[in-house]
């Protein structure tokens, strides 16, 4: 039995979207529809047929008897093909229907925030797809023409028997009425240990995940005794309440069933009393004791069919309501335009121009001039040399606002200018994590954070690439403010390595390929050695046709890091941003690939995380934080020669060691 309490809160408004998705498969479901009820009917037709067939062998006309037996077995034939029919094109509507569901829930889940991923359980979101959309699958294949069938049964017996005999018929209708009462009062009783029941499962079923994700942690601090108690305690909680809940579902059956012999044997008795005084012919009481007998049948699959239904719905519900989640907002409109030098630069939309503080402004009517760049230097920018690998042959456009003031527009190269300026922020509304943040990264330098856990590093990048927006000040990309960019653009611009390695099942080379899906052999290669994975990747039995499952637990920590280094360094990124990159690499690692690390920063804006000290000696600028402020900026040695908080992590990480 489904779960009664299971049901949905707006029950109208799930199964309107639920037949928006059936709809776009209407000509697949009318015909399961014409089928189930071409079924139903001669199920009907079927037991009306013992009538006529007792009637002509109590009269002795053996023509009509045979007549009768073959147009019964013809109508019971029709309604075997009808079954047989339906129940295959049920199949086929129903998994185009969840197919439908499933990829939209997909493409949707991946436009939301990363704030819903941090907000919602994993678990939960995974029975979206996983528990929710096949209650969903086995309800349509299971559920749905039984319905439909059940109730043109229900409806076709109580016609037919008051057809046969009204009489009795009134009989039949005080033991349906006790058929519902009971089914009604068990329902109510259940509901509330069906709801103690799901959620103490959803305990139950979080408690496990959690224990087999960590087991490796479980058994380093010999915590299984522990763990296999608290299994324990919710496995007992979720016994009391299942054995609740289906005490009262479980008896359902048992008792409409047990009602519809008391009414029988009434109807029986009555019936052949009125068969005795010519009130009625054995044709028509043969006939009518078989639809009696048939009524607890569809009376039954009716509620337990309904009831998987609403237990569907329930599940249906879920889903769309995580897709009715409000996406990630992207208005945008600044894109990512490569010239035929292979240079990259942001394209501004026509008739606008960038401003003060990156804003669009619109572009006065005939005002706009071309401008070469002089030297590899921006026209109007003191940000400092371009690289050439980076400006290629794009030129700026200038031109006029409406208000005289110069814009940028046309193309505007990308070279990694990237600014905080008095930038605020907080995961929560009334929790701010930084406080007016100004910094700036001028194209090709390094820069690095440091400071203690929560200081905000990995906060300030979270708004470089735009996971999360600021709540008051700007940050701006090459003038442009981040907010102007597409998403899209945005992300494509940059490179990131973060702390938490995440590889994919697939091939090494294909989780290399990841950064670029359209990189070449040669390409993915020459990252690995940037990288300097190449050495143990040839080392692994298959080279880089060795699969990678399970997040890559067949390989160390340290190699997944480097995996992901390679990763950043086939995209080849303007902008690098690395948080950690190196926290999960032994020192002789690190040497080894600092050179493959300072090639790939050659000429391009990198943030640096890092806890680490020394890794991050030769960055241009050390910005250090403390509960998101920057405490203190400079060079490694302007911060040693200051002996502030630098200095202090410094020389106390000197001692450790």
């Amino acid at each position: 039995m489904a779960a009664p309490g299971n049901k949905p809160q707006n029950l109208l408004a799930t199964l309107r979207e639920l037949l928006s998705y059936m709809g776009r498969h209407k000509l697949l479901f009318l015909a399961v529809a014409v089928l189930v009820a071409v079924s139903a009917v001669a199920n009907l037709l079927g037991t009306y047929m013992i009538r006529p067939v007792v009637d002509s062998l109590a009269a002795g006309d053996y023509d009509a008897f045979v007549r009768g037996i073959i147009l019964t077995a013809a109508i019971y034939a029709a309604g075997v093909a009808a079954a047989f029919g339906y129940t295959q094109v049920m199949v086929h509507a129903a998994q185009k229907v969840l197919m439908d569901i499933r990829r939209d829930l997909f493409a949707h889940i991946q436009t939301l925030p990363l704030r819903y991923f941090d907000t919602h359980n994993r678990g939960d979101i995974m029975s979206y797809f996983t528990n929710d959309v096949d209650t969903v699958a086995e309800a349509m294949n299971n559920s749905f023409a039984m319905v439909i069938q059940s109730a043109i049964q229900i409806v076709g017996t109580l016609a037919m028997i008051f057809i046969l005999n009204w009489q009795l018929s009134l009989v039949v209708v005080v033991g349906y009425a006790c058929m519902f009462a009971y089914i009604s009062y068990s329902t109510k009783k259940s509901r509330a240990y069906f709801q103690r029941q799901q959620s103490v499962l959803g305990e139950l079923d979080g408690y496990i995940e959690e224990m087999v994700t960590g087991q490796k942690v479980v058994k380093v601090f010999n915590h299984e005794s522990a763990n296999l108690s608290g299994f324990r305690d919710k496995n007992e909680r979720l016994r009391v309440a299942g054995t609740g809940a289906q005490s009262f579902a479980a008896s359902m059956v048992p008792a409409v069933v047990s009602i519809s012999y008391v009414n029988y044997a009434i109807v029986a008795v009555l019936g052949g009393w009125m068969a005795l005084t010519g009130l009625t012919d054995v044709g028509v009481l043969a006939s009518y004791l078989v639809f009696v007998r048939q009524t607890a049948l569809p009376i039954n699959q009716f509620t337990q069919q309904s009831n998987f239904l609403l237990s569907a719905l329930a599940g249906a519900e879920r889903v769309f309501a995580a897709m009715r989640e409000r996406p990630e907002v992207d208005e945008g409109v600044v894109t990512l335009a490569k010239t035929g030098e292979g240079a990259w630069a942001w394209r501004v939309p026509d008739g606008m121009g960038v401003g003060a503080w990156g804003a669009l402004v619109p572009v006065a009517a005939d005002a706009g001039r071309a401008t070469a760049p002089d030297k590899g230097r921006v026209a109007g920018s003191a940000a400092g040399e371009v690289p050439a690998a980076q400006m290629g042959a794009v030129a700026q456009t200038t031109a006029r606002g409406v208000d005289g003031t110069e814009l940028a527009t046309g193309l505007i190269p990308l070279r990694g200018d990237v600014r905080f300026h008095e930038v605020s922020f907080g995961y929560e509304p009334d929790h701010e994590v930084l406080h007016g943040i100004n910094l700036f990264a001028k194209p090709g330098q390094k820069i690095a954070f440091v400071g203690s856990t929560g200081a905000g590093k990995t906060t300030i990048t979270n708004l470089i690439n735009r996971f999360y927006d600021v709540q008051a000040g700007e940050i701006t990309y090459d003038g442009i403010n981040v907010k102007n960019i597409q998403k899209d653009a945005l992300r494509g611009s940059l490179g990131i390595v973060l702390q938490d390695t995440h590889l994919f099942t697939g091939t090494i080379a294909d989780n290399i390929r990841f950064g670029k899906l359209d990189a070449t052999d040669e390409e993915v290669r020459a990252a690995a050695k940037i990288a300097n994975a190449d050495s143990f990747i040839r080392r692994l039995p298959d080279g880089y046709d060795t699969m990678v499952t399970s997040d890559g637990a067949n390989l160390s920590q340290g190699q997944r890091q480097l995996l992901a280094i390679a990763r950043a360094a086939v995209a080849d990124p303007p902008v690098l941003i690395l948080d950690e990159a190196t926290s999960s690499i032994d020192t002789r690692t690190e040497m080894l690939i600092g050179r493959g690390m300072d090639q790939l920063m050659r000429g391009r804006t990198t943030f640096v995380i890092a806890h680490r000290l020394s890794t991050v000696r030769d960055a241009d600028a050390i910005m250090v934080l403390e509960r998101g402020r920057v405490v203190e900026r400079g060079s490694h040695d302007e911060l040693i020669a200051q002996k502030g908080r630098y200095y202090q992590l410094y020389t106390g990480m000197l001692e450790l060691s």
